[in-house]
C-alpha cells in the first residue's frame, strides 16, 4: 500500500452564501488546487462528498458537474453520501484511491447549500437520517435524540449545564480566531445560562439542551487535494501524511443498542485509526471532534480515547482542551461555531487539521503539532469515520 500525503487544502467561509452549490464547490477546490501547485501533475480523479443536493437544490449528478465547472476532464468523478459523515468518506476514498495505485493524484471536495431553505425543512432533512419505521415517522429530529442522550449523560455522569455550555464558550472563542468560522460571537456563562434574559436569548431547543448548545445551519465547502508521498516530495511539499483511518457502524435505531450512552462506533472507528497509524491517543496534539450538540464533544473525547468514560467534562473544565491546554479539541471553532454543511464538515475539519500540522492556522495555531485526529460522526452515531493525520519534519 502506498503512503498517501495532503498537498492541497482549501474552504469557503461558512455560513450564508449566494453562490449555487457547484460554485461553492469549485472556490473551495480551486483554493486546494491552487495551494497544491500541481504543474504538469493532472488530477486523476474526484470525489465529492454531499448529502441534500437533490432534496434542497434540485441537482444531481453533482461530481460530474464539479469536474465540468473545474475543467478536469477526463478525471473520474463520483459523489458520496454518508448522511453528516459523507466528507470523511469521501476522504476515505480518495486515500483508498491512491493507495491502491489506482490514482495518483485526488481532489476531494465536499459542499452543500444547506440555507436554500428555512430552518424547519432542513431540520427534517436531516431527521430522515433517523429510522424511518422506528424514529422517524414519529417526529424525531436529531436535536431530540441529542437531547435524549445528553440527559441520559447528565444522570450518569453528572455533565452539568455550565459543562455544555464551557463547550460551546470555548469553540466561539477559537472561532473568533478563524476567518472561515460561521459564528463570529463571544459568548459567557452569564450571557447563555445564568442571567434573567438567558432564557430568551438561549431557549431550550431539545431539553436539556438549548440553542447555544447547537450547531448553526450553514453552506459552505473544503477541500483538499491528495497524493503519493514520491509525489509530494517531488513538488516540494510539506508532508502531512494520513497515517491512519477507521470506520464503524451501530444500530440505525438508538434506543435499539444495550446502552444508548456508549458510541460504540465511534470507539471502534477510533481504535482501528490509531491502530494503522501505529499510534494511541496520547500521541495526539490537536483533536477535531464532530460537536453538532456540545454533548457530543464530550462523549467522542471519551469515546477515542483521550478521557476516561464519564471524564470529558472534567478535562474541559480544567481547562486540557482549551487551546492553550495539554489537547486542543475544536481549534477551527468544531461544527459548534465554525458552521455544519454536512457534505463539507469532515473535510473541512481534515482542511483544519492540515493547516494546524502545516503551522499555517494563525492565531488559533497549536504549538508543536505533530499528530492529530479528526472524528466525523454520521447519523446519530450510526456510521462513523475517523482519521488520523500526521506530520512528517
Amino acid at each position: 500500500m502506498r503512503e498517501v500525503a495532503i498537498i492541497g487544502a482549501g474552504m469557503t467561509k461558512f455560513g450564508r452564501s449566494d453562490l449555487s452549490l457547484i460554485e461553492i464547490m469549485s472556490e473551495a477546490a480551486i483554493r486546494a488546487l491552487e495551494d497544491a501547485a500541481l504543474g504538469d501533475q493532472k488530477v486523476d480523479s474526484v470525489y465529492v462528498a454531499n448529502m441534500g443536493a437533490a432534496r434542497l437544490n434540485r441537482q444531481t449528478a453533482i461530481a460530474s458537474a464539479l469536474v465540468d465547472q473545474l475543467n478536469l476532464f477526463p478525471a473520474m468523478a463520483e459523489a458520496v453520501e454518508n448522511g453528516p459523515a459523507s466528507g470523511a468518506s469521501a476522504f476515505k476514498n480518495g486515500f483508498q484511491a491512491i493507495a491502491s495505485g489506482m490514482a495518483d493524484v485526488v481532489l476531494v471536495t465536499g459542499g452543500e447549500r444547506m440555507r436554500e431553505v428555512n430552518n424547519l425543512e432542513a431540520t427534517d432533512f436531516v431527521a430522515s437520517m433517523s429510522h424511518p419505521q422506528a424514529e422517524y415517522i414519529y417526529g424525531v429530529t436529531l436535536p431530540a435524540l441529542a437531547g435524549m442522550f445528553t440527559r441520559l449523560y447528565m444522570d450518569r455522569y453528572g455533565v452539568t449545564a455550565k459543562h455544555l455550555a464551557l463547550v460551546a464558550i470555548k469553540n466561539h472563542a477559537n472561532a473568533l480566531k478563524n476567518p472561515y468560522a460561521h459564528i463570529h460571537q463571544a459568548i459567557t456563562i452569564e450571557g447563555i445560562l445564568t442571567a434573567p434574559e438567558a432564557v430568551v436569548n438561549n431557549p431550550y431547543i431539545a431539553d436539556p439542551l438549548r440553542l447555544y448548545d447547537c450547531c448553526p445551519v450553514s453552506d459552505g465547502a473544503a477541500a483538499l487535494v491528495l497524493t503519493t508521498r514520491e509525489i509530494a516530495e517531488k513538488l516540494g511539499k510539506p508532508i502531512v501524511k494520513v497515517g491512519g483511518i477507521g470506520q464503524a457502524t451501530d444500530t440505525h435505531a438508538v434506543h435499539e443498542r444495550p446502552d444508548p450512552t456508549e458510541l460504540t462506533a465511534v470507539k471502534i472507528a477510533a481504535q482501528k485509526a490509531f491502530q494503522m497509524a501505529g499510534i494511541g491517543p496520547q500521541d495526539i496534539d490537536v483533536a477535531e471532534l464532530h460537536d453538532a450538540f456540545t454533548i457530543l464533544e464530550i462523549a467522542e473525547s471519551e469515546e477515542a480515547g483521550f478521557f476516561p468514560k464519564g471524564e470529558g467534562h472534567n478535562a474541559l473544565e480544567q481547562g486540557v482542551t482549551s487551546l492553550g491546554g495539554k489537547l486542543p479539541i475544536n481549534p477551527s471553532g468544531g461544527l459548534k461555531a465554525k458552521g455544519h454543511p454536512v457534505g463539507a464538515t469532515g473535510v473541512a475539519q481534515l482542511v483544519e487539521l492540515t493547516w494546524q500540522l502545516r503551522g499555517a492556522a494563525g492565531d488559533r495555531q497549536v504549538e508543536g503539532a505533530k499528530n492529530a485526529f479528526a472524528c466525523n460522526f454520521g447519523g446519530f452515531g450510526n456510521n462513523v469515520v475517523t482519521t488520523v493525520l500526521m506530520r512528517e519534519e
